[in-house]
């Protein structure tokens, strides 16, 4: 692996920041840091060990903040996490034995149900509703199975723990933003530390990005947890919808691929 230029670690680095502003609000900040290392040169298997390095600054530092604010409790929630963690780490294990292609497929519509339906439901917002779903069953079952999927294909993660946070555990959208970033933060111990075995951890950039992602997810919970649900339901939407469009324009996209696109 050539040497990056300082040039380029300082782009990652602004990249890195974005993408730790957008991640603590409204999740997506993989969107910006993948395509970024991709543009910098930096081998594919490479690029998702070091992007999870970097995303643990970035949902660490959100969560932190959350944790600080009381908008969700590390001690209370650290099982939820650990078993984010567990799923992930089989996830990267078995990445390739999972049809990747069909999961990367399907992603784009998955994110436009998304973002319909925060965009569409009026009643969302910061105070929680009735739960749907026990505490136990969702711990069980949806956490491991979200955290499996960010250790085997990762865009959308958040998007698709705040969905299971608002829809089925009835919280509010900061509450469900807080607790998104922790089983984040989890999921991403999970599978960095299988891409760590596997050595394809480029340590002088993730630790470059990682302070980036630290400071940008600094100053967007800090904007997420003043003005509530009229930023990050937006953001989210719009994230959601930026991220499907980004997979779908990807030429090695599989549904091109397949429809001869």
């Amino acid at each position: 692996m050539p040497e990056i230029a300082f040039q380029l670690l300082l782009l990652l680095f602004v990249a890195a920041f974005i993408a730790g502003f957008i991640d603590s609000i409204a999740g997506g900040g993989g969107m910006i840091t993948i395509p970024a290392m991709l543009l910098a040169g930096i081998p594919p298997l490479h690029t998702l060990g070091t992007n999870k390095l970097q995303s643990l600054f970035g949902s660490g530092s959100a969560t932190l903040a959350y944790s600080r604010a009381g908008h969700v409790n590390l001690k209370e929630q650290l099982p939820m996490a650990a078993i984010s963690a567990i799923g992930a780490a089989f996830g990267a294990i078995l990445a390739t034995v999972v049809p990747a292609d069909v999961l990367k497929a399907a992603l784009p519509f998955l994110l436009l149900a998304i973002a319909l339906y925060f965009g569409l439901k009026p009643n969302i917002g910061d105070s929680d509703k009735h739960r749907r779903m026990s505490e136990s069953l969702f711990t069980l079952t949806l956490v491991p199975l979200i955290g499996f999927y960010d250790g085997v294909f990762g865009p959308g993660t958040g998007s698709f723990f705040m969905l299971s946070f608002v829809s089925l555990a009835g919280f509010g959208v900061l509450r469900a933003t807080a607790h998104t970033k922790l089983l984040n933060f989890g999921s991403n111990i999970g599978a960095f530390a299988v891409f760590l075995l596997y050595g394809v951890v480029l340590w002088k950039v993730g630790l470059v990005m990682g302070a980036g992602q630290f400071l940008g997810a600094q100053v967007g919970s800090r904007v997420a947890m003043r003005i509530g649900a009229k930023v990050i339901k937006p953001l989210l939407v719009v994230t959601s919808m930026a991220l499907a469009v980004r997979l779908m324009a990807d030429p090695s996209h599989p549904l091109r691929i397949w429809l001869g696109w």
